[in-house]
């Protein structure tokens, strides 16, 4: 740990130095880039948004260390000291994706009527971009208050501010190569012990980002490992991955008869690599989520039912996003993540 913020921490203020002092050259590039492509204003958006994702770095990195300064000089509880630190995560979440939405023009419509500041909840969300981890973070904790611990893979440790106040915080960073996967499944149901009615605990069920490259990539492990029954059932799936079971049963474990949130969403499919974001495929896109709350009882205990039921709700989720899917292509903004349309 240590030896991995000795780079990262140093790299990312030498990286922001940088990036401010070059402003004057980085903008120019940026605006002849765009004249010579005729795109939009695309490389200035771009750039904009690294210049907003490094800023949230340096005042993440800052209020951390202010946040350790005030502890070990003045004393802090345990309470603050967590509250101030789902707080900070909340609001790096929230800036970021409000900057990536109102810098790329895009149209912003929640679906779903439901109480998300009501807890206990185990949240499942749907994952097809980076942009989509930020979803959480701009409309539950941040507007709401709720304090989501989340399930991330071990790699982003390798972003600072998220290294230092996510594991200030009770979040797990999965290994997702370690040979005991079975002690990363306990980690991950431990986490959701404990919730109370302000708490929540996060998991992206898939596991990874869904492409059509991956979606072969399962299909032709499964094929493989010669489960009928489950590669009829993966190939019916079109626009997301078959679920993991493992990490969400294990928060039901941990989380007994504790209600699930889904989070389903379309429209972030254009940042799902950086030549798409690139190309412009998130210029001026509709970006639509809903949620849905299934009652803890309503959910099957064991299991083999819960795995069923699971896969059950994961088919809900892609009938969603394939119906949805057209409302991503690119129109006038209309609104933002705060004016988005709520039905």
């Amino acid at each position: 740990m240590l030896r991995r913020r000795l780079l990262t921490v140093p790299g990312y203020i030498v990286a922001w130095i940088a990036w401010m002092a070059l402003a004057p050259a980085w903008l120019l590039v940026a605006a002849a880039t765009d004249l010579f492509r005729r795109n939009n204003g695309v490389a200035l958006r771009c750039a904009l948004v690294v210049t907003v994702y490094l800023g949230c770095e340096m005042l993440g990195l800052a209020a951390s260390l202010a946040f350790w300064a005030w502890r070990k000089t003045v004393g802090m509880d345990r309470d603050r000291w967590l509250g101030l630190h789902f707080r900070l995560q909340a609001w790096w979440g929230a800036t970021l994706l409000r900057a990536v939405i109102g810098l790329f023009g895009m149209r912003f419509e929640v679906e779903g009527d439901i109480d998300l500041g009501r807890g206990p909840y185990i949240l499942l969300l749907r994952h097809a971009s980076t942009a989509d981890t930020l979803l959480a973070s701009a409309l539950i904790s941040w507007p709401h208050g709720l304090m989501l611990r989340y399930v991330l893979k071990r790699e982003l440790l390798w972003d600072p501010c998220l290294d230092i106040v996510g594991n200030r915080i009770p979040n797990v960073f999965v290994d997702r190569a370690a040979e005991d996967s079975g002690a990363e499944v306990e980690r991950i149901r431990q986490l959701a012990c404990d919730l109370g009615p302000d708490e929540g605990v996060l998991i992206y069920p898939e596991g990874t980002r869904f492409s059509e490259s991956k979606r072969e990539q399962v299909l032709s492990r499964l094929r493989r490992e010669g489960d009928a029954e489950l590669i009829e059932y993966s190939e019916s799936l079109a626009c997301v991955l078959p679920p993991r079971t493992a990490g969400t049963l294990a928060l039901r474990e941990g989380a007994p008869g504790v209600d699930v949130v889904i989070c389903t969403h379309t429209g972030f499919e254009g940042a799902a690599s950086l030549a798409q974001i690139w190309r412009g495929d998130l210029l001026h896109g509709q970006v639509s989520v809903d949620f849905r709350r299934v009652a803890g009882d309503q959910v099957p205990s064991g299991r083999d039912a819960g795995a069923d039921w699971l896969r059950a709700e994961w088919q809900k989720v892609d009938v969603w996003v394939t119906g949805h899917v057209g409302a991503g292509s690119r129109q006038e903004p209309k609104g933002g993540l705060a004016t988005g349309g709520k039905r």
